[in-house]
């Protein structure tokens, strides 16, 4: 990923692919292997607080309070859209500014998080429109082709996994559910 490579991984939820979110010939990339069209935004993961406020302007009080009220084991992995998104791929930001990102706190996607220090870009690891791969025995041979390489971890996993939930959080206040 230093060197703009695309990875295939598992997440806190389903598997991702993944690459360097400050590096837009990377983000670039993802957008093709997916097939997706680069108005639609991608999410990125952290593996802390501290790494998460890099990349945000001002992180809203009741972003935090959300954050911490998620740090419970059980409490279903949670993207945030914040707005005020700096030091990443251009390309990663939404044209209102905003960028999604998720604290994980899955041991390997948190340990590759922390390793790499710096974000890095986690979308389902499907074709744009298919169904997210829950494992890796789901991934369209088309996705693994495409990437530079692909995480051993979890690879024997056979159980059911969901995307996260999306929240959007405004400057103003305004909070909008956009997926449970």
């Amino acid at each position: 990923m230093r060197r703009g490579g695309v990875i295939l991984y598992p997440t806190d939820t389903v598997w991702g692919i993944g690459c360097d979110a400050t590096n837009a010939e990377a983000v670039k990339r993802v957008y093709e292997i997916k097939q997706r069209d680069d108005s639609k935004a991608l999410i990125c993961l952290v593996d802390s607080d501290a790494r998460m406020q890099r990349y945000f302007r001002q992180v809203p009080d009741v972003a935090w309070q959300l954050i911490d009220s998620l740090k419970d084991a059980d409490s279903k992995p949670t993207t945030l859209i914040l707005d005020g998104a700096v030091n990443l791929a251009e390309n990663l930001i939404a044209e209102d500014g905003s960028v999604g990102m998720r604290i994980t706190n899955e041991p390997f996607s948190k340990e590759l998080c922390f390793r790499f220090q710096k974000a890095i870009v986690s979308t389902s690891a499907n074709i744009s429109g298919e169904p997210a791969a829950q494992n890796f025995c789901d991934i369209d041979q088309r996705i693994l082709d495409a990437v530079d390489y692909v995480c051993w971890s979890r690879r024997q996993e056979h159980k059911p996994h969901t995307p996260s939930a999306i929240i959007k959080l405004k400057e103003n206040g305004e909070v909008t559910i956009i997926r449970k």
